[in-house]
């Protein structure tokens, strides 16, 4: 039962920033929560933390520890990306439209209103109160929009809406109490960039961007000679009364914790190193050429800049981008991705790959601009998950959804490696063959169609004499037999999946027929209906409708236990009735009405408890062993219950997001007006918020006369729920996305990953102490054979399943591979074999879920051990008789 938060599959990509961190590792926010996609090894996860609504912005420390996200709501959390832990929490007066790391990572730059805030970076140690306040701008006129550091972290260029980019010092210098203004463009500035040269690497140039598609670029000039000491003193502030005499150039710096009695004092006129550690306050800047993007009348909706190789990507509202190499304005590529606007773009750090968001279509997209070429292409669903099915073995897992799509996903490294989108209408039903080769789907649009999984095509489809609704799915054992019901007529059609004909059409019930599932041991399909029945089927002898179970209430879903000695459907009234389907008789009954009930939505008229919407399951599920049940419905609850003692043992809350409707149980009564909630009433002209794009929410009724703007908030609920046939997961399909929760953990914490010093002397050291699992681990991350079989061979037989068990995921690969070289060169092979029989104990389910990517090391183990085996059977088989002898002989005596 210690099931545990492992991934999201199948949420969009709704907006906010997106950042590539060690030219990897791509983060990106969904809804509340962080994905981490590995570009390399294609694998996505996501992180355990929520926040308190939407995620806006999201900013990495330099050296990719520590990560910063912001949601709608002003909340800031400080994550530790190693450990995927909170560290501190933080709110904020005011939207936060901009922030970013500096160089050095020990000071944050953040947009917040019209305030430009340096914050003091937190770090690894305990602290009462991590979040230092450094500096505070109020410059500016209008909110700020965009921000950069230069790379002494001395300074920053912040734009803002009052169509004014600003350069900032951190330190307090004298002459430079005010910053310098660069003013050139008509529109919000939406991109400013320092552009150090790369001699020097001192800030010589900067570029900024607007809205209008207008990029300045702005040259930065130097005074010579003694000019700049004079400068300085002609705009220096007079003294106030009482203040102590000050030297004679009057060049003093103010540290950045702004005590009076710990200042620090700088000569200009010193060494070479202290005259440019502040240089940007001694010149002025000269504005060297405007240049257009040529797009209008679309208009600019993000854009990045790389140092490095003087590069501008920028992002157009009609879904076209376009590739500049600067200072020169040479367009290397101009390209169309979609017709739907771009809200993200960005570098990774070595410039060969370009990332594209675009919430509109909830899609990600990573470009290798030299080649030409995709690094990843994902996309979610558009609309909500409505069904979901797993694979036999656990490998895979299928969603269907409203916008007429199915995606296939890898388990273990949540991945979509194909979408199927030939159906017209939503997907209702799902179901994998017991072979695996064959996705049945069943669809709004009148048709049941069979994907071949080796293939990918579409080979079989489904239809009826006259138009039909198709509801609900199921398929025999075999899968020669398809069964579907319908929403409109009330029936269930039988086909056969070879031949593809109508065999029968089963008549009966009167209300949409929403379940049907075939029993795990004989041919008996049960199927639920909501004129209050469920009603069990001989398919195959043809007899019709061989016993019913009536309610009082209408029945929504049905399924049997995995033996198929129990039946269990819930009804509208919130109960779950379980059933012997051989005697007819009820069993239990378990009244879960007050367990489900979920927060109260922001249209109520009544509060939560007392509420009747919602109360009841939708989606029931049994464990593999058949003693506990999952159950789910439209609420912001999953239960968990012991069907021998009927009753609840665990509640699993799917998310945090205030964002969604129905989370909250009671709300704030002063947000209510005579106009309805202020939530929903969307006060604000513009398309575009501070981070989040408002195309992707519905808007009810917004062009309608007479009618007020409605930002309705989508409802949480379950709409599916599966196990998977190990047991050891299980998935919902909810509004934010399919939640997997699984016994296993995905990420194990490697403590090796926080040493600098992953020496092979390290390896000998360890392993001299006795510490040999330490050992183990560091030989992995050098990735030496010889280090790993010496570490693998130091082991004690009696230590071997403890530090077998204590290997992390990631390196059982490379164990396998190193114990299948050894199987062949040593002659321990007892010992070598007590290696392999303790970790397939230890990771016997890791591997099995993960066996498509252990599959090479996996034949290559058993190849080696079958090797062993021809070799000693040889021997013994020629020496068997005289063995025989031996042991009489020695009997006898």
């Amino acid at each position: 039962m210690d099931f545990r938060f492992q991934n999201l599959l199948g949420a969009p990509y709704r907006g906010g920033n997106v950042i590539i961190s060690g030219n990897s590792q791509l983060i990106s926010p969904v809804g509340n929560r962080i994905s981490v996609t590995d570009l390399i090894k294609s694998e996505t996860s996501t992180l355990p933390c929520q926040t308190s609504s939407n995620i806006s912005k999201i900013a990495v420390s330099p050296d990719g520890k520590f990560l910063l996200c912001v949601d709608e709501n002003n909340r800031c959390l400080f994550i530790n990306l190693s450990r995927r832990v909170i560290l501190h929490r933080i709110s904020f007066k005011k939207p936060i439209s901009s922030i970013k790391f500096s160089p050095d990572g020990g000071l944050i730059a953040i947009g917040t209103g019209k305030l430009l805030q340096i914050w003091r970076s937190p770090g690894f140690r305990k602290e009462f109160f991590p979040f230092q306040l450094v500096r505070t701008f109020a410059e500016c006129n209008g909110a700020v929009t965009a921000l950069d550091w230069s790379l002494d972290s001395n300074y920053v260029i912040a734009g803002s809406k009052d169509l004014a980019v600003r350069v900032f010092c951190l330190k307090k210098l004298k002459g430079f109490n005010k910053p310098y203004m660069l003013l050139s463009h008509r529109d919000t500035i939406l991109g400013v960039f320092f552009s150090p040269d790369k001699g020097t690497e001192e800030v010589s140039r900067a570029y900024t961007i607007s809205r209008d598609c207008l990029i300045c670029s702005w040259k930065y000039v130097g005074n010579e000679g003694g000019k700049a000491d004079d400068m300085e003193m002609e705009i220096s502030d007079p003294p106030s009364p009482g203040t102590p005499e000050k030297g004679g150039d009057g060049n003093e710096i103010v540290g950045v914790n702004g005590n009076v009695g710990k200042k620090k004092r700088r000569r200009f006129g010193g060494n070479a190193d202290e005259e440019s550690e502040f240089n940007l306050h001694r010149g002025k800047w000269e504005l060297l050429r405007k240049d257009n993007f040529g797009q209008a009348p679309a208009r600019l909706t993000s854009c990045d800049y790389h140092r490095g190789l003087e590069l501008v990507v920028a992002g157009f509202s009609n879904g076209v981008f376009g590739l500049y190499q600067m200072p020169d304005f040479v367009c290397i590529h101009l390209l169309s991705i979609s017709r739907e606007k771009i809200t993200t773009s960005v570098f990774n750090e070595l410039g060969n790959w370009l990332t594209f968001g675009c919430a509109k279509l909830g899609q990600l997209l990573v470009w290798e601009w030299r080649s030409e070429s995709y690094v990843l292409k994902q996309q979610g669903h558009y609309f909500d998950v409505n069904c979901l099915a797993y694979s036999h073995d656990s490998q895979l897992l299928a969603t269907g959804a409203d916008d007429n799509k199915i995606k296939v996903w890898t388990a273990s490294s949540g991945f979509c490696f194909v979408t199927f989108s030939e159906h017209t209408n939503a997907i209702t039903a799902l179901h994998f063959t017991g072979n695996n080769n064959a996705l049945l789907s069943a669809s709004l649009d009148g048709t049941v169609r069979a994907w071949d999984m080796l293939r990918y095509r579409n080979f079989r489809t489904f239809t009826t004499p006259s138009s039909r609704q198709f509801v609900s799915l199921a398929a025999d054992q075999s899968g020669e037999v398809i069964c579907a019901g319908t929403l409109d007529s009330f029936e269930i059609y039988v086909w056969s999946m070879k031949t593809g004909r109508l065999l029968d059409v089963l008549s009966g019930h009167e209300g949409p027929v929403h379940a049907l599932m075939f029993s795990p041991t004989n041919a008996v399909l049960a199927s639920s209906s909501w004129d209050k029945s469920v009603r069990l089927w001989d398919v195959f002898e043809g007899k019709g409708a061989v016993e019913t179970f009536t309610h009082t209430h209408d029945v929504l879903t049905v399924v049997y236990r995995p033996d198929g000695k129990q039946l269990a459907c819930s009804t509208l009234d919130g109960q779950i009735h379980f059933w012997d389907p051989v005697d007819g008789i009820l069993m239990y009954t378990i009244e879960g009405r007050r367990d489900i009930a979920g927060g109260r939505l922001m249209t109520d008229r009544r509060t939560s408890a007392n509420s009747s919407s919602g109360k009841c399951f939708t989606s029931l599920c049994y464990s593999a062993d058949g003693s506990y049940m999952l159950a789910a419905g439209s609420s912001k609850y999953i239960c968990v219950y012991d069907i021998a003692d009927q009753v609840l043992l665990r509640r699993f809350q799917i998310t945090l997001n205030l964002s969604l409707d129905g989370v909250l149980d009671f709300l704030n009564s002063k947000k209510m007006t005579d106009a309805g909630p202020m939530d929903l009433i969307d006060d604000d002209d513009s398309d575009v918020e501070e981070g989040i794009d408002k195309q992707t929410r519905t808007k009810l009724a917004y062009n309608l006369p007479g009618s007020m703007p409605n930002n309705g908030r989508p409802i949480i609920r379950t709409k599916c729920l599966k196990i998977a046939p190990t047991g050891r997961s299980w998935a919902a399909a909810t509004t934010e996305g399919v939640l997997i929760y699984s016994m296993d953990e995905s990420i194990v914490f490697d403590p090796t990953d926080l040493d600098m010093d992953v020496t092979p002397e390290a390896v000998e050291k360890a392993l001299s102490e006795d510490q040999h699992q330490r050992a183990l681990l560091l030989s992995f991350r050098l990735n030496e054979d010889s280090l790993i079989k010496h570490c693998i061979m130091s082991v004690k037989p009696s230590d071997i399943p403890a530090i077998a068990s204590s290997i992390p995921f990631r390196y059982l690969q490379r164990l396998m591979e190193a114990l299948s070289n050894l199987l062949e060169n040593s002659p321990y092979l007892e010992f070598i074999l007590r290696w392999c029989q303790e970790f397939c104990k230890a990771h016997g389910h890791s591997i099995q879920e993960n066996f498509r990517t252990l599959h090479p090391a996996l034949r290559s183990l058993n190849k080696a051990i079958t090797r062993s085996h021809q070799d000693l059977s040889e021997t013994c088989s020629s020496n068997l008789y005289s063995l025989r002898y031996l042991t009489s002989a020695i009997t006898k005596n």
